[in-house]
């Protein structure tokens, strides 16, 4: 009997764990989510190597796009466009990459790496249109009601496996 409530226990401050961790994740210091997509590519780049911006579901028909390693570029209709990177930039350095969609703003860092040679300012050839890309797994795009929806559905499944177990054993307390 003590094995079950020490197990009711354990069951319920993993489901205290499960409904608090999404508010504590919620707020991890990337304030980057926006009802709009966009994307760089590549994420990394040379010195006067070239980047397609792409932005989708902006109801807007134009996205401004700024950098400080390179000139404002405005996307027309939801169309790509690129952007020559500042022959200037510092290779290691990280520069912001802001999209602008009727004043809701979204940023994705792009890195700047060192010129492997005299042809390397063209870049690899991307194709438009693509996707954003998710967060590898992490937890960093999931909402704060999906993580909450998940423990409590692990915290439930537990919570079942506990009483099935406890009314298989019968009354032996």
């Amino acid at each position: 009997m003590r094995v079950i409530r020490v197990a009711s226990v354990a069951l319920l401050g993993a489901a205290a764990f499960g409904v608090a961790a999404p508010a504590a994740l919620a707020d991890d210091g990337n304030h980057n989510i926006t009802s709009f997509g966009f994307t760089v590519s590549p994420s990394t780049v040379a010195p006067g190597g070239t980047v397609t911006l792409n932005a989708t579901g902006c109801e807007v028909p134009s996205v401004t796009v700024t950098s400080g390693v390179f000139d404002t570029v405005t996307l027309e209709e939801g169309r790509s466009a690129t952007a020559r990177v500042d022959d200037d930039a510092k290779p290691g350095a990280e520069y912001d990459v802001t999209f602008d969609c009727k004043g809701e703003k979204g940023t994705t860092p792009l890195t700047i790496r060192e010129s492997s040679g005299p042809n390397d300012h063209m870049g690899p050839v991307m194709p438009g249109n693509g996707v954003r890309a998710g967060a590898g797994g992490s937890l960093a795009g999931m909402s704060p009601g999906a993580i909450g929806a998940g423990s409590t559905l692990v915290a439930g499944a537990l919570g079942f496996g506990a009483y099935k177990v406890r009314r298989r054993s019968g009354s032996n307390t």
